[in-house]
Protein backbone atom coordinates (compact mmCIF):
# COMPACT_ATOMS: atom_id res chain seq x y z
CA UNK A 1 0.00 0.00 0.00
CA UNK A 2 1.33 3.65 -1.17
CA UNK A 3 1.23 6.35 1.70
CA UNK A 4 -0.96 8.07 -0.52
CA UNK A 5 -3.42 5.33 -0.03
CA UNK A 6 -2.75 4.90 3.40
CA UNK A 7 -3.49 8.90 3.70
CA UNK A 8 -6.77 7.95 2.09
CA UNK A 9 -7.66 5.42 4.60
CA UNK A 10 -6.36 7.11 7.24
CA UNK A 11 -8.65 10.22 6.51
CA UNK A 12 -11.54 7.88 5.76
CA UNK A 13 -11.20 6.09 8.89
CA UNK A 14 -10.90 9.32 10.67
CA UNK A 15 -14.05 10.76 9.38
CA UNK A 16 -16.39 8.00 10.00
CA UNK A 17 -15.86 8.69 13.36
CA UNK A 18 -17.99 11.90 12.69
CA UNK A 19 -21.51 13.03 12.64
CA UNK A 20 -23.87 10.30 11.91
CA UNK A 21 -25.60 10.34 8.62
CA UNK A 22 -23.27 13.04 7.09
CA UNK A 23 -20.69 10.94 8.34
CA UNK A 24 -21.85 7.44 6.78
CA UNK A 25 -21.79 9.91 3.44
CA UNK A 26 -18.61 11.57 3.84
CA UNK A 27 -16.81 7.81 4.78
CA UNK A 28 -18.76 6.05 1.85
CA UNK A 29 -17.17 8.62 -0.58
CA UNK A 30 -13.67 8.43 1.01
CA UNK A 31 -14.08 5.00 0.26
CA UNK A 32 -14.87 5.07 -3.16
CA UNK A 33 -12.36 7.73 -3.54
CA UNK A 34 -9.48 5.53 -2.38
CA UNK A 35 -10.75 2.23 -4.28
CA UNK A 36 -10.88 4.53 -7.77
CA UNK A 37 -7.08 5.38 -6.69
CA UNK A 38 -6.48 1.88 -6.19
CA UNK A 39 -8.03 0.94 -9.59
CA UNK A 40 -6.21 3.88 -11.43
CA UNK A 41 -8.90 5.78 -12.21
CA UNK A 42 -7.25 9.30 -10.30
CA UNK A 43 -9.63 11.40 -12.00
CA UNK A 44 -12.85 9.62 -10.47
CA UNK A 45 -10.80 9.62 -7.22
CA UNK A 46 -10.63 13.25 -6.81
CA UNK A 47 -13.64 13.80 -7.82
CA UNK A 48 -15.12 11.84 -5.11
CA UNK A 49 -12.57 13.72 -2.97
CA UNK A 50 -13.84 17.15 -3.88
CA UNK A 51 -17.69 15.64 -3.26
CA UNK A 52 -16.54 14.24 0.26
CA UNK A 53 -14.90 17.96 0.91
CA UNK A 54 -17.98 19.09 -0.11
CA UNK A 55 -19.90 17.17 1.90
CA UNK A 56 -17.54 18.11 5.08
CA UNK A 57 -18.19 21.76 4.25
CA UNK A 58 -22.22 21.08 4.99
CA UNK A 59 -21.37 19.78 7.70
CA UNK A 60 -19.19 23.00 9.43
CA UNK A 61 -21.59 25.53 7.95
CA UNK A 62 -24.40 23.35 10.09
CA UNK A 63 -22.10 23.43 13.35
CA UNK A 64 -21.64 27.87 12.59
CA UNK A 65 -25.43 28.17 12.14
CA UNK A 66 -26.04 27.21 15.48
CA UNK A 67 -24.06 30.59 16.35
CA UNK A 68 -27.23 32.58 14.92
CA UNK A 69 -29.52 33.88 17.27
CA UNK A 70 -33.29 32.62 17.18
CA UNK A 71 -35.91 34.85 16.04
CA UNK A 72 -36.89 37.63 18.26
CA UNK A 73 -40.59 37.78 19.27
CA UNK A 74 -42.72 38.52 16.27
CA UNK A 75 -39.94 37.93 13.59
CA UNK A 76 -39.33 34.99 11.46
CA UNK A 77 -35.91 33.56 10.73
CA UNK A 78 -34.69 31.45 7.79
CA UNK A 79 -31.27 30.46 6.54
CA UNK A 80 -30.09 32.73 4.04
CA UNK A 81 -28.53 29.86 1.66
CA UNK A 82 -28.10 32.64 -0.96
CA UNK A 83 -25.90 34.77 1.10
CA UNK A 84 -23.89 31.91 1.63
CA UNK A 85 -23.51 30.84 -1.56
CA UNK A 86 -22.08 33.98 -2.35
CA UNK A 87 -19.57 33.81 0.15
CA UNK A 88 -18.63 30.36 -0.80
CA UNK A 89 -18.15 31.72 -4.27
CA UNK A 90 -15.89 34.53 -2.95
CA UNK A 91 -12.86 32.21 -2.22
CA UNK A 92 -13.95 29.52 0.13
CA UNK A 93 -14.32 29.14 4.26
CA UNK A 94 -17.16 28.24 5.87
CA UNK A 95 -20.39 30.76 6.36
CA UNK A 96 -24.02 30.75 7.68
CA UNK A 97 -26.41 33.48 7.35
CA UNK A 98 -29.96 34.38 8.68
CA UNK A 99 -32.95 36.31 7.09
CA UNK A 100 -35.00 37.55 9.66
CA UNK A 101 -38.29 39.36 8.64
CA UNK A 102 -41.80 40.54 9.73
CA UNK A 103 -44.85 40.52 7.69
CA UNK A 104 -44.79 44.63 7.76
CA UNK A 105 -41.79 44.53 5.59
CA UNK A 106 -38.61 44.90 8.20
CA UNK A 107 -35.62 42.54 7.36
CA UNK A 108 -32.19 41.75 8.53
CA UNK A 109 -29.78 39.60 7.64
CA UNK A 110 -27.08 38.54 10.14
CA UNK A 111 -24.03 36.74 8.63
CA UNK A 112 -21.23 34.62 10.12
CA UNK A 113 -18.20 33.87 7.69
CA UNK A 114 -14.56 31.85 8.81
CA UNK A 115 -11.43 31.70 7.57
CA UNK A 116 -12.14 33.30 4.41
CA UNK A 117 -9.58 34.85 1.95
CA UNK A 118 -12.28 37.54 1.86
CA UNK A 119 -11.74 38.43 5.37
CA UNK A 120 -7.55 39.48 5.10
CA UNK A 121 -9.02 41.47 2.41
CA UNK A 122 -11.57 43.35 4.55
CA UNK A 123 -9.66 42.63 8.19
CA UNK A 124 -7.13 45.76 8.47
CA UNK A 125 -10.12 48.07 7.64
CA UNK A 126 -12.61 46.73 10.40
CA UNK A 127 -10.05 46.10 12.88
CA UNK A 128 -8.79 49.94 12.69
CA UNK A 129 -11.92 51.68 11.81
CA UNK A 130 -11.92 54.05 14.82
CA UNK A 131 -8.13 55.15 13.87
CA UNK A 132 -9.56 55.92 10.14
CA UNK A 133 -11.87 58.15 11.40
CA UNK A 134 -14.63 55.19 10.58
CA UNK A 135 -17.92 55.13 12.74
CA UNK A 136 -17.39 51.94 15.12
CA UNK A 137 -20.26 50.74 17.03
CA UNK A 138 -19.77 49.13 20.83
CA UNK A 139 -21.81 45.60 20.96
CA UNK A 140 -21.31 44.13 24.39
CA UNK A 141 -17.07 43.51 24.26
CA UNK A 142 -17.15 43.37 20.66
CA UNK A 143 -16.66 46.87 18.53
CA UNK A 144 -18.34 46.66 14.75
CA UNK A 145 -17.51 48.94 11.88
CA UNK A 146 -20.79 51.23 11.33
CA UNK A 147 -20.74 51.20 7.28
CA UNK A 148 -24.62 53.45 6.82
CA UNK A 149 -26.04 50.91 9.17
CA UNK A 150 -24.38 47.59 7.70
CA UNK A 151 -22.55 46.65 11.12
CA UNK A 152 -19.45 44.45 10.53
CA UNK A 153 -16.96 42.68 13.20
CA UNK A 154 -13.79 41.00 13.22
CA UNK A 155 -13.31 38.03 15.94
CA UNK A 156 -9.81 36.40 16.86
CA UNK A 157 -8.83 37.81 13.07
CA UNK A 158 -10.08 34.65 11.20
CA UNK A 159 -14.47 35.48 11.84
CA UNK A 160 -16.61 38.07 10.09
CA UNK A 161 -19.73 38.83 11.62
CA UNK A 162 -22.03 41.46 9.33
CA UNK A 163 -25.83 42.71 10.30
CA UNK A 164 -27.09 44.46 7.53
CA UNK A 165 -30.72 45.84 7.82
CA UNK A 166 -33.02 47.46 10.40
CA UNK A 167 -34.28 47.74 13.14
CA UNK A 168 -31.33 48.89 14.93
CA UNK A 169 -33.24 48.47 18.47
CA UNK A 170 -33.71 44.87 17.05
CA UNK A 171 -30.59 43.78 15.18
CA UNK A 172 -28.71 44.62 18.69
CA UNK A 173 -29.44 42.55 21.46
CA UNK A 174 -29.25 39.94 18.54
CA UNK A 175 -25.38 40.44 18.34
CA UNK A 176 -25.05 40.71 22.07
CA UNK A 177 -26.35 37.64 22.39
CA UNK A 178 -23.86 35.84 20.06
CA UNK A 179 -21.25 34.07 22.20
CA UNK A 180 -17.86 35.28 20.26
CA UNK A 181 -15.42 33.95 22.57
CA UNK A 182 -16.71 30.25 21.71
CA UNK A 183 -17.11 31.99 18.37
CA UNK A 184 -13.09 32.47 18.13
CA UNK A 185 -12.56 28.98 18.28
CA UNK A 186 -14.77 27.45 15.78
CA UNK A 187 -13.32 24.98 13.96
CA UNK A 188 -10.49 24.32 16.96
Amino acid sequence: MTFTSKLLAGTALALSLGTAAMADEVSDTLNSALKAYEEGDVTYALEELDYAKQLMQEMKTGELSAFLPAAPEGWTAENDADTTAGFAMMGGGTAAAKRYFKETGEEFTITIVVDSPMIGMMGGMIQNAGAMGMKTVRVGREKFLDNEGDLSALIEGRVLVQASGEPREVVLPLLESIDYRELGRFGY
